[in-house]
């Protein structure tokens, strides 16, 4: 299991952001190309992910690259560069489509990319929507990232509207596809990089809802999210105690099992598995 508590956008064009990225406890860092660049500013950008992310640098943090999109003039070398770092997989904007996707692969291909090198395809279309269970089953899909302003533009509904109500049903689908692949999926950012108490509601909702993470646009909004998807000692200890009491079941033959005064089945087995394989998954990474 591959913690993705909290998923960093970091400027490329952007030296010192770069730098600084070393220290922040962010799980996973996305080198951006795309939106946070000025288009003369592309190229340059470019070469410091491809060198940020051949660096060796950044610790555990699981690297990224988003790329332009094939459809813009950075996007065909974007693909090209990327596929000869060490980064875990290519983030790519607004996929629509898996003969989007298919083209995305045949590119990294061509460029000799590691056969396992992967990509985080971004859901931040209407299209994207409506397609989101054939691009989350693509084999070279790993994670679903959402897209969601982008796509509260295009489906005219208000981002800031009180708990996301308009864009519920789009996240819920997502999920769902994600779920049926057995992909990750990353909640989407949250603009108010002041508005901490917001931003953590955001993130209690996002984890109510089923998400693995979220995607992040400020350092300051790193250590919420990491509690907020973190199981608490707690949740830790309450995992250990239903293991504990179905193997003891099993072994004696009980057919009811109880746990703090709750009857136990094996789905909340299953769940106490997750919990502790999170769990050691997150100290593992120090």
């Amino acid at each position: 299991m591959r913690p993705r508590r909290s998923v960093l956008y970091m400027p490329a064009a952007n030296e010192r952001a770069l730098e600084k990225a070393k220290t922040i406890a962010a799980d996973a860092i996305i080198f951006d190309l795309e939106d946070a660049v000025a288009p003369d500013a592309k190229q340059q950008a470019r070469a410091n992910a491809v060198a940020a992310a051949n660096s060796g640098a950044y610790g555990t943090r699981e690297l990224t690259i988003r790329c332009n999109g094939l459809d813009t003039p950075w996007g065909v070398d974007d693909l090209a560069a990327v596929s000869q770092t060490a980064v875990a997989a290519v983030v790519i904007p607004k996929v629509s489509s898996v003969a989007y996707l298919a083209k995305v692969a045949d590119r990294l291909d061509a460029a000799g990319a590691r056969a396992d090198m992967r990509i985080w395809a971004m859901i931040e279309t209407p299209t994207a929507i409506l397609d989101a269970r054939a691009i989350a089953a693509h084999w070279r899909v790993e994670v679903l990232v959402m897209g969601t302003n982008d796509l509260a533009r295009e489906l005219r509904s208000s981002h800031s509207a009180a708990a996301r109500y308009p864009l519920l049903p789009h996240l819920a689908a997502s999920l769902l596809a994600a779920r049926e692949a057995g992909k990750t999926i990353l909640d989407g950012v949250f603009n108010d990089v002041k508005d901490l108490a917001a931003f953590r509601a955001e993130c209690d909702q996002g984890f109510e809802l089923g998400f693995d993470g979220k995607t992040l646009i400020h350092p300051g909004q790193v250590d919420i999210c990491n509690e907020v998807w973190s199981p608490s000692k707690q949740e830790v200890e309450h995992a250990w105690r239903v293991i504990a009491a179905f193997e003891e079941a099993t072994t004696t033959g009980r057919g009811v099992i109880t746990v703090d005064g709750k009857m136990i089945e094996s789905l909340h087995v299953a769940n106490a598995q997750r919990v502790l394989a999170l769990a050691n998954a997150i100290n593992e990474l120090g």
